[in-house]
């Protein structure tokens, strides 16, 4: 008669505490074995007053059994080990420090395979059988393994975490909903996560849209640098050409010229590439964020996804315009027919024409280059016009919204309410936003203005130093009064030279992240005297905006056309 094969590995004979092989086995009275030390700590654990029970199958033995070592089940045990026994299961193998732990196992915990949003427990595959095979639990809400269970329990109340309340914007459990939340807005946590992942994919949208504007600036600016490579090799070139039929003397200027143009040329790429490094630094930031939100789109816990979705949506302003600013590729081009015109000239009229010469090679009209003359500055003028919806009650709009007054609180005006409005703070702000390279001058008049930039989060309600142009980190303000001028920045305060203008031009270049007042004055307002200069990091497009000081309820300030 044959006989068959038993099939036998090594969780059959390991201990159900430690999960190792049996050591010095021992069997309980209803049957099960385990290794002497194990379940002699175990039972200690249990406590001496305690009834001992079996860890697998809870019978419990009163008084504490006194245990003998199975000696048949020890000499199998060794005679195994020396023919060899198979692996052990996959599933059976041992949590690692990093994995989420079954919060059933006793002994040496094994790895858990999903948590139970319902039971706040989590299971190993063993453990986690009656999820599957018991109606009343098959309808809990089973996920991938959390470390996190414990934080869809209310700590008030000890209860799950299932209502979320907009009006708070917070998770909270039915008894608060019934107690601290009564009367707010709620909807379960699952409604209001379809509802907030409505939200971020927008938002991720958004995230996608920009990357690909940026991508394209990237592309403008690699373009410029060829260009700008380009245009001053070929000036290089030809003037090379140019002073190999002249005198020594030639030559030698002809070196200096050429260190010249790459010293410009080094220059001038060396920024374009730096604005490039920003963009694609956004980029990469941006790419994270969308990363997140994949990941988190993907979550089976509500509470997790609606605690951290809003942070992760939220999505800043761009710092950088959408479009980079290039202008005709002009370069070096001006550079070489100034050579040429002195080619054919004599050594004593070099001298002459050698600072025109150099004059040219440092006006490349490059990506970044910085204004100097109130010409240059114009290039950069845009249309300002005030946004009555920011209003304080005090001011008036009038002029195509180009020019504001304090009209005091006895001829206050009557605008409707509006979140938008200054409730406390005299001040206003402009309908367009401001990004890249802008200029602006305004005429001023009264006891004192304050002629700021701000963000468009600023608060408006109230008198605090969170609404006051300069006094918070949200606004830049230059402050304008008869006798003397300050700039104010965070509440910090500086003093500047005063130069009795009544006219200020205002110039931001939001990528450089500089912001400077100027003095107007002379014929046609051609000459500018810088009052104060500060370098920032600007984070949002920015708003102009304007603030009165008591103007004797006659003075105010008007925004200039610019031609």
């Amino acid at each position: 008669m044959a006989h068959k094969g038993v099939e036998l590995d090594v969780e059959t004979f390991s201990c159900s505490i430690c999960l190792d092989l049996l050591m010095e086995p021992v069997s309980v009275p209803c049957g099960h074995s385990y290794c002497m030390n194990c379940i002699n700590g175990f039972w200690d654990e249990e406590g001496e007053n305690k009834v001992s029970s079996c860890p697998q199958c809870r019978q419990t033995f009163t008084p504490r059994p006194v245990l003998v070592k199975n000696t048949m089940l020890a000499v199998l045990i060794e005679e195994l080990k020396k023919a060899g026994l198979p692996a052990a299961p996959a599933d059976c193998c041992q949590a690692q420090p990093e994995d989420v732990t079954c919060d059933f196992c006793t002994g040496r915990k094994l790895k858990a395979s999903k948590s139970c949003l319902s039971c706040l427990a989590s299971y190993c595959e063993k453990h986690l059988q009656p999820h599957y095979d018991v109606a009343p639990l098959k309808r809990h809400k089973l996920v991938a393994p959390s470390k996190n269970l414990q934080d869809n329990v209310c700590s008030c109340h000890n209860e799950l975490l299932k209502v979320f309340c907009r009006t708070d914007q917070e998770c909270v459990c039915h008894l608060c909903f019934m107690d601290k939340h009564k009367g707010h807005d709620a909807v379960s946590a699952e409604a209001a996560r379809t509802e907030m992942q409505e939200a971020a994919q927008g938002s991720r949208k958004k995230i996608q849209k920009r990357i690909q504007d940026l991508e394209k600036e990237v592309d403008l600016l690699q373009q410029e640098m060829e260009a700008i490579d380009c245009s001053a090799d070929q000036t290089v070139e030809s003037i090379l050409n140019i002073f190999e039929g002249l005198i020594q003397l030639i030559k030698r200027k002809s070196s200096e010229v050429q260190q010249h143009i790459r010293s410009q040329q080094k220059t001038e790429v060396s920024r374009v590439k730096e604005l490039q490094e920003t963009l694609l630094q956004e980029i990469s930031e941006l790419e994270s964020k969308d990363s997140e939100l994949d990941q988190l789109a993907i979550t089976e816990d509500h509470i997790q996804f609606l605690r951290n979705c809003p942070s992760l949506s939220q999505l800043a302003e761009p710092t950088l315009s959408s479009t980079v600013d290039v202008r005709p590729l002009s370069y070096f081009r001006d550079v070489t027919p100034a050579v040429s015109n002195i080619r054919d000239k004599l050594q004593a009229t070099l001298t002459q024409y050698w600072e025109d010469i150099l004059m040219r090679v440092s006006k490349v009209d490059a990506l970044l280059s910085e204004p100097v003359t109130r010409n240059d500055f114009l290039r950069y003028s845009c249309e300002i016009t005030l946004d009555v919806n920011t209003a304080h009650k005090n001011l008036s709009l009038s002029n195509q919204d180009r020019t504001v007054t304090d009209e005091g609180y006895m001829r206050a005006t009557w605008y409707p309410s509006n979140v938008e409005r200054f409730t406390e703070c005299v001040q206003v702000l402009s309908k367009e936003t401001l990004t890249g390279r802008c200029y602006w001058e305004v005429g001023w008049s009264g006891d004192g203005v304050s002629i700021a930039v701000a963000y468009k989060n600023i608060d408006r309600v109230g008198s605090s130093e969170t609404c006051v142009f300069g006094q918070n980190d949200k606004s830049w303000a230059l402050h304008c009064h008869r006798h003397d001028h300050h700039f104010l920045y965070n509440n910090v305060k500086t003093t500047v030279s005063c130069y009795g203008s009544w006219r200020i031009g205002v110039y931001l270049d939001h990528r450089a992240g500089t912001l400077s007042f100027f003095g107007v004055s002379g014929d046609s307002y051609r000459n500018l005297t810088l009052i104060h200069k500060v370098q920032a990091r600007f984070t949002q497009p920015l708003l102009a905006g304007f603030g009165s000081k008591r103007l004797n309820y006659s003075g105010g300030v008007e925004i200039y056309k610019l031609k």
